[in-house]
């Protein structure tokens, strides 16, 4: 203690000496040199400033240099770098009116800031339009000018998509993805249609052509013969041309029959041509022998025999090179009278040979090659077994069918031939191919499947080609299965140990505490490893399959009824939680629900399907319970929101009134704020509400302060004229006054110096040390609080104008008095 008295004693000794040089006159060398050391502090400061400014500060430092910086080019430059919104409009509020150039730094600043969110604004509405255009469109009945306006759309995503976040993208992308299905079904129907319009102008061109060509032979003169080269190119063209225009496309049923009709007619024609021209020589001889008397029964049967293998078409005319040919062989002898039973028996084969005819058309109609050959073949040994007279009837039929087998051969040949090629190539390439052997095995199959539904093949090379390909392929795959069939073997001594495990297991088990999880996990095990042992041989497999699914009926039993005695108990559990939904209080329903939730998971197995079904009726109830407590604390935050914004509404009207107005106003903003449903409050605006509080209630007690030390100053002068007015004093006066020793005028004059701060005059420093001391010892020395001050210098003032009634106080006293109280009352 003696040591802090002489420490405060020498302290205010060179106070009191710093007061005397102060009151002393200064030179100029002092006035210079207190200049330069002010000079040197602010450059020091702006040093600092400046390299704060070249580090990384942040948005709050660049505000307060923007504010408070040393010279105008640091707040300038901390103005120019602030970014954020709220220190902008903080650094504008605080610099208007004092830094003009701080002031419209900020001000440009928040300009550009505003427009530049309005045109992300702007461009995050066209991004959404943008997706709602493309969304629409994906929906679009309107096909016209559907590429140019997606064409658009995909430009102005070009242009947007660097400001669209990642959700808006995908869902950008998927619309777009949409369109472009949509225009690629547009476009695959407009060249479908195209095609089959360019099929059907093909097809009645091809027919336009053969009606011609047939017509034009029909009127050609019998003494020469069309070109075979020429009519053998034009049947093959059309023909191609034919099958290309009827790929994959509907062909009209009477289109095609005239195709095939007019087709055969010139096939019969070209084939007829050929014969003649093969047979030209001995068409000359039978012709001479014809102009003579004497022709043979062999000349005639062989002009009968060269006519039917030239079988000319009829209604066309017939070359003159023929027509002594089918004079001769219309020579015949007198036959001899057929007997009766002969005449049954043609009657009998004429009508196989109308059925087998019907059957054969019906083939030819679905384009059944192989049952057609087959049906054709048995058609002419009926054909051939009719007599003259009984077979004339089918002859024509018989030719036609003949044409139309050849036909049918010829078009399959061409369409299966390369087909049958690429099976050939397929199996070759298979054969060179390191595949597993199954799948191998397989596919070699697949391929012999392929190849026998084209019909086969009547090209020998062609099919020898195919049989050799798939020998080489199947080699790797005897060897497979000759290991296989070890496997088998293997395998089926497992599914016996499997069983035998099953049988050991069931007659040990006691179902009264078995342990249901591990029973049915056997129940599974056994049945992967059961499929696991595979392939085995069918026929020994059979009893051992048996007997294990026997043993698996034995186990399932007993798990299927403690399956359902489990399901059972969640039912009851469901049933529960569906009670819970409007139940009250919620809280209560939540826990209950989550106590369900805890006895669910205690329950023991179920069938996976009855348990999903449970399980989602359990959780639809849980989720609905739960629900209501998301639309409740929903409310909240709407009733917490709109009380936010109510708070927030008052306190940009409070935040207006500052600390020079008067008391009525600033009571009546702290009513106004005590009238907020502050539970409802969110945290954040619960703490901005309470600090506007504590600025307002500071604020009307500084404000009602400087009230009451306005009304002490007059009364302090009022003293000095004599006794105040007794209505002017305060009514507690008294009793504060009566707490307090009387003090002469200098002394009270002194300790509101002391409370103040302010310096007593040299004359009244050793009265100041005695008295400070004094308060020491009184445990009043230490730095009061600012309302403990307050009282303290009211009790002053009451003595100064209640207490001392003798001699009236020096008007020097008065001044000194009142400037310590406007020295508390400018703190």
């Amino acid at each position: 203690m003696a040591a802090f008295l002489q420490y405060l004693f020498k302290s205010r000794k060179s106070q009191g000496a710093t007061a005397t040089r102060q009151n002393q006159p200064r030179t100029p060398d002092v006035e210079q040199a207190e200049k330069a050391e002010k000079d040197e502090a602010r450059a020091n400061l702006r040093e600092s400033q400046l390299k704060a400014l070249e580090g990384s500060p942040t948005q709050k430092e660049l505000a307060e240099l923007a504010i408070s910086g040393a010279t105008a080019e640091v707040r300038l430059n901390a103005a120019n770098r602030l970014t954020d919104g709220n220190c902008l409009q903080t650094v504008q509020k605080k610099a208007k009116g004092r830094d003009k150039s701080v002031y419209q730094a900020v001000r440009q600043s928040l300009q550009k800031l505003r427009e530049e969110q309005a045109r992300l604004e702007a461009i995050s509405d066209a991004i959404t339009t943008l997706i709602n255009t493309a969304s629409e469109q994906a929906r679009s009945e309107d096909t016209k000018l559907y590429e140019a306006r997606l064409e658009t759309l995909n430009q102005k995503w070009v242009e947007l998509e660097a400001h669209a976040t990642e959700e808006q993208t995908r869902a950008f992308l998927e619309a777009s993805y949409r369109c472009k299905e949509r225009l690629q079904a547009i476009q695959s129907a407009r060249e479908e249609e195209a095609r089959h319009l360019e099929q059907t102008h093909q097809r009645d061109e091809t027919l336009s052509l053969l009606s011609k060509t047939l017509e034009d032979l029909r009127s050609q003169s019998p003494d020469t013969l069309p070109s075979l080269a020429s009519l053998d190119a034009l049947q093959k063209t059309q023909e191609n041309r034919w099958l290309e225009a009827t790929r994959d496309t509907q062909v009209d049923k009477q289109q095609q029959k005239t195709y095939d009709a007019t087709m055969l007619a010139l096939r019969n024609y070209i084939s007829a041509v050929r014969q003649i021209g093969q047979a030209r020589e001995t068409l000359a001889e039978l012709a001479d022998a014809a102009a003579g008397e004497g022709a043979s029964d062999e000349q005639r049967t062989q002009a009968k025999a060269v006519s039917q293998e030239i079988n000319w078409p009829n209604g066309f005319p017939m070359p003159s090179l023929l027509v002594p040919v089918h004079k001769l062989a219309g020579q015949r002898k007198q036959a001899a009278p057929a007997k009766v039973e002969d005449l049954e028996k043609q009657k009998a084969i004429a009508a196989d040979l109308d059925a087998t005819i019907a059957n054969l058309e019906a083939a030819l109609e679905a384009k059944q090659l192989k049952e057609s050959r087959q049906l054709f073949k048995t058609a002419q040994q009926q054909f051939k077994s009719l007599d003259h007279r009984n077979g004339k009837p089918f002859q024509a039929r018989m030719q036609l069918l003949t044409g139309q087998l050849r036909e049918l051969d010829d078009w399959l040949g061409f369409a299966t031939k390369p087909k049958q090629i690429a099976l050939c190539e397929q199996m070759e390439h298979l054969a060179e191919q390191p595949i597993e052997p199954e799948a191998k095995a397989e596919r070699i199959k697949e391929l012999q499947n392929e190849w026998r539904n084209l019909g086969g093949s009547s090209d020998r090379e062609l099919w020898s080609r195919f049989k050799a390909a798939s020998d080489k392929a199947y080699e790797p795959c005897k060897e497979y299965f000759s290991a296989k069939s070890g496997l088998k073997r293997a395998n089926l001594e497992t599914r016996r140990a499997i069983c035998a495990e099953l049988e050991t297991f069931l007659a040990n088990a006691d179902w009264t505490s078995i342990d249901w999880k591990a029973a049915e996990k056997i129940h599974l095990t056994a049945r992967q490893e059961w499929k696991a042992a595979w392939p085995v041989e069918f026929r020994e497999n059979r009893q051992v399959q048996k007997h294990f699914d026997s043993l698996l009926k034995q186990l399932e039993a007993p798990l299927d009824e403690e399956r359902q005695k489990n399901e059972a108990l969640k039912q009851d559990i469901v049933d529960k939680a569906e009670a819970l939904i409007d139940h009250e209080p919620l809280q209560d329903a939540m826990n209950q629900a989550k106590n369900l939730q805890s006895d669910w998971k205690a329950i023991g197995i179920t069938r996976h399907r009855e348990d999903r079904k449970l399980w989602q009726a359990f959780r639809k109830a849980c989720d609905q319970i739960f629900a209501r407590r998301d639309a409740q604390r929903s409310e909240q935050q709407q009733a917490s929101q709109a009380a936010d914004d109510a708070a927030g509404a008052v306190l940009q009207e409070t935040q207006g009134i500052q600390r020079g107005q008067d008391v009525s106003a600033l009571s009546e903003a702290l009513t106004t704020l005590n009238k907020l449903q502050t539970p409802a409050l969110s945290s954040d605006a619960k703490e901005r509400v309470q600090e506007e509080k504590r600025r307002l209630k500071k604020a009307l007690a500084d404000q009602q302060m400087l009230q009451d030390i306005s009304t002490w100053q007059s009364l302090v002068l009022a003293r000095t004229d004599g006794q105040p007015e007794p209505e002017r004093v305060p009514r507690h006066w008294p009793e504060l006054a009566a707490e307090q020793q009387a003090y002469d005028h200098s002394e009270l004059v002194i300790r509101a110096e002391i409370l103040s701060g302010l310096d007593s005059p040299a004359s009244d420093q050793q009265r100041r040390m005695e008295i400070q001391v004094q308060r020491l010892a009184e445990g009043m020395g230490s730095s009061e609080q600012n309302t403990n001050r307050m009282v303290e210098l009211e009790k002053l003032v009451a003595n100064w104008c209640l207490k001392l009634s003798g001699q009236a106080p020096d008007q020097a006293l008065a001044e000194r008095l009142n400037n310590a109280l406007a020295a508390v009352a400018s703190d």
